[in-house]
């Protein structure tokens, strides 16, 4: 159980959309349940779907940060209009689930990666047909499968480092003034025009950390946008 909490780290600190926060609780607490009880089969559904909820925040995070290269490439699927315009990263559970992977390409995953984190929703299929048969009878195999989704979550996650690195960019050519920007409060601002908007994890605030502030130099703002940043900084950085 102890290892299962580590996908918690990769998926939203904080969510602005009530509904979305209930939801992702809601799979934690019938994974844990489930898990605490015995009944791994179920406990492994959920936790799958923490897997995808994980997938569809790492996709748009892409869109929000590569809007060109996003748009290229959603023309050729069917509910093209409806991921252009998505607000929200759940919109994408309408496309077939190992169809979301290839955005992942924009992130730079080659086709070999793309195919072991796809390879997990043909393994859920599996478990979540009735089939007669019991694929997770004990713990044991419950924790193995729990340490491959987090192995493919962190693949993910280490691929996705430029895209976090854009979206902090972006924000902070975007926000360095309080007279421009939605809230004058730079914290506020932070955490609703940064960490909300694109659902930024622990993970993806530990990348950002790390950012290379002096790559902005040449900006005539840079005063304005580094005192932002170490704002930022100052907040989040682990103790």
């Amino acid at each position: 159980m102890d290892e299962a909490l580590a996908i918690l780290e990769y998926l939203p600190s904080s969510l602005k959309n009530k509904n979305e926060s209930d939801y992702i609780a809601f799979l934690w607490e019938t994974f844990e349940s489930n898990y605490e009880n015995g009944k791994y089969q179920f406990a492994m559904l959920a936790y799958h779907m923490l897997y995808m909820s994980f997938v569809y925040f790492s996709v748009w995070q892409i869109k929000k940060s590569r809007p060109e290269d996003f748009a290229k490439a959603v023309i050729f699927q069917q509910k093209e209009k409806e991921l252009l315009s998505a607000t929200s990263p759940f919109t994408f559970s309408e496309l077939q689930e190992r169809s979301i992977f290839k955005f992942l390409r924009l992130a730079g995953c080659e086709q070999q990666h793309i195919g072991q984190f796809a390879k997990l929703v043909d393994e859920r299929n599996e478990i979540a047909h009735s089939n007669g048969n019991i694929y997770f009878s004990d713990r044991a195999a419950a924790d193995r499968k729990i340490e491959t989704i987090l192995q493919q979550v962190d693949a993910i996650q280490n691929h996705m480092q430029p895209v976090i690195y854009d979206c902090l960019r972006s924000f902070l050519l975007e926000s360095w003034s309080p007279d421009e920007r939605e809230y004058a409060d730079p914290s506020d601002q932070i955490r609703e025009a940064l960490l909300h908007t694109n659902y930024f994890s622990q993970k993806d605030i530990e990348f950002c950390l790390s950012f290379d502030i002096t790559s902005l130099r040449d900006d005539e703002h840079f005063a304005a946008i580094h005192e932002l940043f170490e704002i930022f900084v100052t907040a989040y950085k682990e103790e």
